[in-house]
């Protein structure tokens, strides 16, 4: 079965890990959003324009189709994206952890039967 052993024991895992990081996470992401419409008011882009390029930019996808043109606004393009960085590094370091608390407690497991 998909959920059972292994597999039920990373999703625990890894949902009690987001859990935990959440406070931070979510900090990072209303910073990356209203650096974001500081950026966007500097460009004069819409409201909309600078939430999307925002998150794309910290997610590092960069599209091209929206880019800042000001030293300033540059600046803070870099700290979105080193603050997006950040971000992603949380998620796979908890997603890590997950998978070698799950393949511990299967390794565990094998070695009582």
């Amino acid at each position: 079965m998909f959920l059972s052993g292994i597999t039920l024991t990373f999703f625990k895992q890894f949902g009690l890990g987001i859990w935990l990081t959440l406070p931070v996470l979510i900090a990072f992401g209303l910073v990356i959003a209203l650096c974001g419409q500081v950026v966007g008011r500097r460009e004069g882009w819409s409201r909309f324009d600078s939430f999307y390029w925002s998150f794309v930019t910290a997610t590092t996808v960069g599209y091209g189709d929206l880019h800042p043109s000001k030293r300033g606004t540059k600046m803070l393009a870099l700290f979105i994206a080193l603050l997006g960085m950040s971000c992603t590094g949380i998620l796979i370091a908890v997603g890590v952890h997950a998978i070698t608390l799950a393949l511990a407690a299967h390794d565990a497991a094998g070695k009582l039967h």
